[in-house]
């Protein structure tokens, strides 16, 4: 088992990851680690995520009370909205908290991640809802997110920036990661006329590809009501399924290589 040292080291490497490719400026952005069922590891505030040693690193119970920080330091004013999830979803070991610059435009903009457009997003990602408004570090965001918990497994809020969350650090952050390339492939072509999304029956192969697989998480594939009737998916009802039971994902970076690589082969992509 990895000892706390080591995971305040890997808070702070994923912290640097996200400063390094602009996906925080200044003090923006939160991070935590669940290592156990009543405590918790978490960025400090008014810190830049860039710059943190494990020292900087806070513990909090899961009603975010600290239980261990040094001088100078004090959790994440965001950490109510980590706490909910962690509460809500008892599989979710790391929560991510970014301001990535093309799915912010789109949280600001009101735009939902759902259009079908690459199949690594179809597979992995599932759809991105927005989360409603709420002022930061109080419970209008949790309230807000809790809405969506149960069905993803990331979330643009709205006019403020993205959340992900899985069952480990890394691929928290890996799902951050896939949310801001997705958008911004997406606004990028849709400034080449807009993009051409995959059909429904290709849509449906990812699916069950995924199905054969046996890959965890929540997903459209076996969450969406709609796809359940043999309606259009998720991806393409704009996250509107979401308060019906909607859709999200997890699964590991080189499962997702290769269930990609065998996707792009049989749809002659």
């Amino acid at each position: 088992m990895v000892n706390e040292f080591e995971i305040k080291k890997q808070i702070c490497d994923i912290g640097k990851r996200i400063y390094n490719r602009g996906m925080v400026a200044n003090n923006d952005g939160n991070i935590s680690v669940k290592i156990s069922d009543n405590e918790f590891l978490c960025t400090p505030t008014g810190v830049s995520k860039g710059f943190m040693t494990p020292e900087f690193i806070c513990k909090v119970d899961r009603d975010g009370k600290v239980l261990q920080a040094n001088a100078g330091f004090k959790p994440s004013s965001e950490i109510k909205m980590h706490m909910r999830v962690y509460k809500e979803r008892p599989d979710v070991k790391s929560v991510v908290h970014a301001h990535p610059m093309y799915a912010t435009a789109f949280a600001i903009a009101g735009i939902p991640l759902t259009q079908p457009i690459m199949p690594e997003a179809v597979i992995a990602l599932g759809c991105v809802p927005i989360a409603k408004y709420g002022t930061p570090s109080t419970n209008e965001i949790p309230d807000a997110v809790s809405e969506y918990v149960q069905y993803f497994d990331a979330v643009l809020l709205e006019n403020h920036g993205a959340l992900t969350f899985s069952d480990s650090l890394l691929s928290a952050y890996n799902k951050m990661e896939s949310v801001e390339f997705y958008a911004q492939l997406l606004y990028l072509s849709r400034q080449l006329g807009g993009p051409k999304e995959l059909s429904d029956s290709q849509v449906q192969r990812l699916y069950e590809i995924r199905r054969q697989f046996g890959m965890t998480g929540k997903h459209p594939a076996n969450l969406c009501p709609n796809n359940k009737e043999g309606k259009p998916s998720c991806h393409n009802c704009g996250g509107s399924c979401a308060s019906k039971g909607g859709c999200a994902s997890g699964a590991s970076e080189e499962l997702v290589k290769n269930i990609t690589a065998k996707v792009i082969k049989e749809l002659g992509l």
